[in-house]
């Protein structure tokens, strides 16, 4: 994994005054609106398909970013145009201030006012979590489920745990938080019998399932293309059950989404490998350990600690200066149908969701 410095400024500034730089636009003209926040790299359970269940090398604590820091950052993210934060892990509810921490970044504003708060997570801890999480001001919510049968889910993760997500998920649902997403990754002769189930399920909890193709981001680096479910597999499974008809103005976002029998129903698949939306991507990262990277499949990233912790006289825009030197060297696409495609050296627990 590569860090990049990036030259950096020493005039004093406020934050508000960082907004007249202009919003996050990279070389291919796409504008940035969407900050996905790790909060840390550990996880209550242990997919196949992310991590070892054994022998993880977690990120030092000491170089997980403060609450402080986090609220620096977003802070400056928010100046430059962004207007949604999304907390995600490993697992973010196992942070011990994930209440403060959307309380704080809640209470950030941008150029076009309050920013948006949502969280991913796997709906362990959700059920205890939710009011105080609802109270300080989340927005969205996104749980994951890759299968309803309590013998695979155990096989899956590696852990007893599907009363607690089936109930996290009840809790949600319970809560009128909308819209609820629920992802679930299609693979081959895992879950693909499960696909009209899963979105019977969703649908009955007032949620959306989302299936994402399988992606190169497991630790064991062990992932292969015949053992990925397509988007077309997962569009003809569900079109058995449900005529399935587009719904148009996706922009940015990174699944496509059909209605079900003419809605309001909806299903929804995020096709990373074959059917790639990069040229509409809007999304930065920041690792739980202080770093920036410019596409979920980046051997590149861009180390904010030194600055966080350092001894700079004009913190604000250090800041900004490195968001927008990240910015400026991402990529037009992934590329893994490239040949010379190489796989993150961190999975997906350290890089965040």
């Amino acid at each position: 994994m590569t860090a990049v410095p990036v030259a950096i400024g020493r005039r004093a500034e406020p934050v508000g005054d960082l907004a007249a730089s202009g919003p996050l636009v990279d070389t291919f003209g796409r504008v940035h609106r969407d900050l996905r926040i790790s909060l840390t790299d550990r996880c209550s359970l242990r997919c196949t398909y992310c991590m070892p269940e054994q022998g993880n090398e977690w990120l030092a604590k000491t170089s997980i970013l403060t609450l402080d820091e986090i609220d620096r950052v977003a802070r400056i993210a928010a100046a430059a145009g962004i207007t949604t934060f999304r907390l995600t892990g490993g697992e973010p509810l196992l942070r011990t201030d994930i209440v403060d921490v959307v309380r704080r970044l809640a209470r950030i504003e941008g150029p076009d006012g309050p920013v948006q708060i949502a969280m991913t997570t796997n709906g362990i801890r959700l059920r205890e979590s939710l009011p105080g999480l609802i109270d300080a001001g989340l927005s969205r919510l996104n749980i994951s489920i890759d299968t309803l049968r309590r013998d695979r889910f155990r096989d899956l993760t590696r852990r007893d745990r599907l009363d607690d997500v089936l109930d996290g998920i009840a809790a949600a649902a319970e809560s009128g938080l909308s819209p609820l997403k629920l992802n679930a990754v299609a693979m081959r002769d895992v879950n693909d019998d499960e696909l009209v189930d899963l979105v019977e399920f969703a649908v009955g909890h007032g949620a959306q399932l989302r299936f994402i193709e399988q992606m190169p981001l497991d630790a064991g680096h062990t992932w292969s293309r015949e053992r990925m479910v397509t988007r077309e597999e997962i569009l003809a499974a569900l079109s058995v059950r449900w005529e399935l008809t587009p719904v148009p103005g996706r922009g940015g976002a990174p699944a496509e989404t059909w209605l079900l029998d003419g809605g309001p129903a909806r299903v929804g698949v995020i096709a990373s490998v074959t059917a790639p939306f990069c040229g509409a991507c809007d999304r930065l990262r920041l690792t739980a350990d202080g770093q920036l990277r410019n596409c979920l499949f980046s051997t590149t990233e861009f180390d904010l600690l030194p600055i966080l912790r350092g001894d700079s006289d004009d913190l604000d825009r250090d800041l900004d200066a490195m968001l927008r030197g990240c910015i400026l060297r991402k990529l037009p696409g992934h590329a893994i149908d490239d040949p010379s495609f190489l796989q993150p050296a961190r999975g997906m627990n350290a890089i965040g969701g």
